[in-house]
């Protein structure tokens, strides 16, 4: 093939881990290290913008049944491809499934489809948050900074965040902390506090308030995980953990009531 009909490739070495970071899958160091090479690479920047422009499309995509009429449109176009197959047992859902003897119609069908059942997502910031959890557990992954004094672990965030985090200490009443960490979610570095309840690890993610709506119930359950959402002091407050779910909800009632 020539130079001419070869598909361009990327200048950039990294733009691909532009994904892995969105979806979650790169640690904390990998994370930042990124976010630095990004601060001076124009394609990465490119990237990042595209995918983000396109997630938000995505969510931001309502439900509609589609009318009976275009429906009966897009099924008699898909009737006249090709001759009607012969008589067949009727199957549940046949309908939907001519036969796909040729490419034309197989895509033909690929493209109904897609049109007629548009099922709605749910939002990926739940699995997000899980994902960086479940990453943190991992030996090694679950504090940047080890300290149960929030007068330690708070400093310790100075120049490595654009904002201060607010941290607090629950030792007297169960949930001690532990010390806190970097991550990376919804595109932007943000604070992981570590708290322990038993045998048990809570994470509390945390970032400003940027007044874009979060697109996920404030309560809701992940992969064995439960995860609590809660604002103030013009932050966001995330808790993810695999604690008893009454025992999670005592745990954010302690740090709201908290001065």
């Amino acid at each position: 093939m020539s130079e001419a009909r070869r598909a361009p490739t990327p200048d950039c070495d990294k733009v691909l881990l532009v994904q892995a970071e969105l979806d979650g899958e790169l640690d904390a160091a990998q994370a930042a290290a990124l976010e630095a090479h990004r601060a001076g690479c124009a394609i990465c920047q490119a990237a990042l913008a595209e995918l983000l422009r396109a997630r938000e499309l995505l969510r931001r995509e309502p439900y509609e049944t589609t009318p009976d009429d275009v429906r009966e449109r897009v099924m008699a176009r898909l009737r006249q491809a090709e001759p009607p197959p012969p008589p067949t047992p009727v199957r549940r859902w046949g309908w939907v499934f001519p036969s796909l003897g040729g490419f034309g119609l197989g895509a033909a069908c690929a493209a109904a489809l897609a049109f007629l059942f548009v099922l709605p997502q749910r939002g990926d910031l739940a699995a997000q948050l899980v994902a960086g959890h479940i990453r943190a557990l991992q030996p090694g992954h679950l504090e940047d900074v080890v300290s149960t004094d929030q007068h330690t672990v708070k400093p310790w965030f100075d120049g490595r965040l654009d904002f201060a985090p607010p941290v607090r200490d629950f030792a007297a009443d169960g949930f001690p902390l532990k010390g806190g960490r970097l991550d990376y979610l919804e595109g932007r570095p943000v604070a992981a506090l570590v708290y322990q309840h038993d045998k048990h690890i809570i994470d509390v993610f945390v970032w400003p308030q940027s007044g874009v709506p979060i697109h996920l119930a404030s309560n809701t359950a992940l992969q064995g995980y439960n995860v609590v959402h809660w604002t103030g002091e013009g932050m966001n407050f995330w808790a993810v953990s695999d604690v008893e779910r009454a025992q999670l909800d005592d745990f954010v009632v302690l740090w709201r009531k908290a001065p």
